[in-house]
C-alpha cells in the first residue's frame, strides 16, 4: 500500500475504527533516509495509536540497522515486507520475492528480531507460485525466529493481484504454528470476513485495496466482527469524510503535491460511491483532476456532492453488504 497508506489516510481509519494501521513501506537502503518521500513516510503523530512501521530490503544487517533506526523513531511495531509482488521491488530480491529463498528469510528474520526489544511482524503471500506454494514453510521459519504476527495475503507472487484469493494455504498455515496469523485478500465487507475468518481459523484480517475510496470500511468490519450493529455511513458522512481527508493532505503535503495526491484518493472515493448511485464518474474524476487549487478541489466536491444528493433515492446508507 505503497502510496496509499501516508499518515493522513491512517489517521482517518483510526478515528474511525481500525485497530491499527501499518505505515506505508521504507526501504532498508540508508542512502534513501533523507529523502524527501522517505521523510514523510517516517512522520507519525499522537493519533495513530500503536505505530507499526513497514520494512523492506534484502540484506539482513540492512534490515536489522533499518528496524533500529525506526525503533530509535518511535515504532512501537517492525512490520517486515516479505508480500509486496512489485517489480522494482521484487528485482531487488525483497518483497515477495525473498520467498523463493528460504534461507535468506530465516536469516533476515533472525537478524531483525535480534535487533529491536519490540515486536517484530511479518507480511506474506502463500508462496512463490501456485505450484510452489511454501508458504507454510515460510511461517514455520517465521515462528522459530521470533516473529510475533503474520500477516497472509491469499495469492502468490506471480498472481500479483489476479484472480480470487486463495483460503486454504491460509487455513493451513493457522494449523502449522502457534502464533496470531491475519488472513488478507478480497475482503471486502463484512460478510467476506465473516467467511474468510471461518474458512482459515485466523486470528483476524487486514484490509488492503477494498478501503481505497471507503476509510471507514475497516472500522465498519472491525465493530461488526466485536458482535455490534455497524451502522453504514450516510451519503453525507462519506462527503464529510473526503472533505476532511483532502484538507488533511493538503496540509502534510503542501498545497503543490498535496491537490495532486488528493486526486487519486478522491478517484477511489468517486469509483466506490459508483458502485451505488449510477453518475458520470469519469467525467467528475477528469474535471477533478484539472483542479490544482485547494480551495477549487473543495468546491468541486461540494458540488458533485449536492449532484449526488439529488438522485439518491434511499439508497444511502448503502454499499456493501452486513
Amino acid at each position: 500500500m505503497a502510496g496509499v497508506t501516508d499518515l493522513p489516510l491512517r489517521e482517518m481509519v483510526l478515528g474511525l475504527g481500525a485497530g491499527m494501521a501499518v505505515s506505508e513501506m521504507l526501504s532498508s537502503d540508508p542512502k534513501l533516509d533523507a529523502s524527501r518521500k522517505s521523510t514523510l513516510r517516517r512522520r507519525q503523530s499522537a493519533r495513530e495509536g500503536i505505530r507499526s512501521v513497514q520494512i523492506v530490503g534484502s540484506e539482513p544487517q540492512q534490515l536489522a540497522e533499518a528496524a533500529r533506526r525506526n525503533v530509535d523513531d518511535g515504532a512501537d511495531i517492525i512490520d517486515i515486507n516479505m508480500g509486496c509482488p512489485a517489480k522494482k521491488v521484487c528485482r531487488k530480491a525483497a518483497g515477495s520475492a525473498l520467498l523463493a529463498d528460504e534461507q535468506q528469510v530465516a536469516a533476515i528474520l533472525d537478524a531483525v528480531v535480534a535487533a529491536v526489544p519490540v515486536p517484530v511482524t511479518l507480511k506474506i503471500r502463500t508462496g512463490v507460485s501456485p505450484d510452489r506454494r511454501n508458504g507454510v514453510t515460510i511461517a514455520k521459519i517465521a515462528e522459530q525466529a521470533g516473529i510475533q504476527m503474520l500477516a497472509v495475503h491469499g495469492r502468490t507472487r506471480t498472481d500479483r493481484f489476479r484472480g480470487t484469493a486463495e483460503y486454504q494455504t491460509i487455513a493451513d498455515i493457522v494449523d502449522a504454528v502457534s502464533i496470531p496469523v491475519l488472513a488478507n485478500g478480497d475482503i471486502d465487507g463484512l460478510d467476506k470476513a465473516r467467511q474468510v475468518l471461518q474458512t482459515t481459523g485466523a486470528a483476524g484480517i487486514m484490509i488492503g485495496r477494498a478501503a481505497q475510496g471507503k476509510p471507514w470500511l475497516p472500522g465498519y468490519i472491525a465493530n461488526g466482527l466485536a458482535g455490534n450493529i455497524p451502522v453504514l455511513p450516510t451519503l453525507a458522512d462519506r462527503f464529510s469524510m473526503m472533505g476532511e481527508h483532502i484538507v488533511a493532505l493538503h496540509n502534510f503535503y503542501g498545497e503543490f503535491m498535496g491537490t495532486r495526491i488528493a486526486r487519486k484518493h478522491t478517484g477511489w472515493f468517486l469509483d466506490a460511491l459508483a458502485e451505488d448511485i449510477p453518475s458520470p464518474n469519469a467525467v467528475w474524476k477528469q474535471q477533478f483532476n484539472a483542479v490544482s487549487e485547494p480551495d477549487g478541489q473543495l468546491e468541486l466536491l461540494a458540488l458533485i456532492e449536492s449532484a449526488l444528493s439529488a438522485q439518491d433515492k434511499g439508497v444511502y446508507p448503502g454499499g456493501l453488504a452486513a
